[in-house]
């Protein structure tokens, strides 16, 4: 089991800004693991999330609705569904009585694509918990949020 005062070489003030500290080193943990994961897709997984959050939807939403969705709040979330629309993921539609709203819906190929993910997704870091733990976890975030 590692050690985030030895990982970092470093000592800490508190436990409170140990645990800071362990979140953020960790979150950044997983963005790596995450991305080493979704490259082979060429997707990363911001597009992942937008395509997950569509897929989810059922059908056509506005992009406005995706952004608010989204885990990471991206500014750049409309670039990321123009990649999409380019590689045939989304669909996007402009909404007709008002031009500056713009609906997105996942395509055929977006729902493939996230079945192959969900088939293979290697989340085996995961095991290191059990599930009463991954639900102490995530209601110990919920609570500093």
């Amino acid at each position: 089991m590692g050690d985030i005062s030895k990982d970092i070489k470093s000592k800490f003030v508190n436990n409170k800004v140990k645990a800071l500290i362990n979140i953020k080193y960790t979150a950044n943990w997983l963005s790596s693991k995450e991305a080493t994961f979704f490259k082979p897709y060429g997707i990363s997984s911001q597009q992942y999330n937008i395509l997950r959050i569509l897929r989810g939807a059922k059908e056509q939403i506005k992009v406005q609705i995706v952004k608010d969705r989204m885990i990471e709040r991206a500014p750049n979330a409309t670039r990321l569904m123009d990649k999409l629309c380019d590689k045939n993921l989304i669909d996007r539609e402009r909404c007709r009585h008002d031009r500056r709203v713009v609906y997105v819906k996942i395509t055929k190929t977006g729902l493939e694509l996230l079945s192959t993910i969900d088939a293979t997704k290697n989340l085996s870091f995961l095991d290191n918990i059990t599930e009463e733990e991954a639900t102490i976890l995530s209601n110990l975030l919920d609570k500093i949020r």
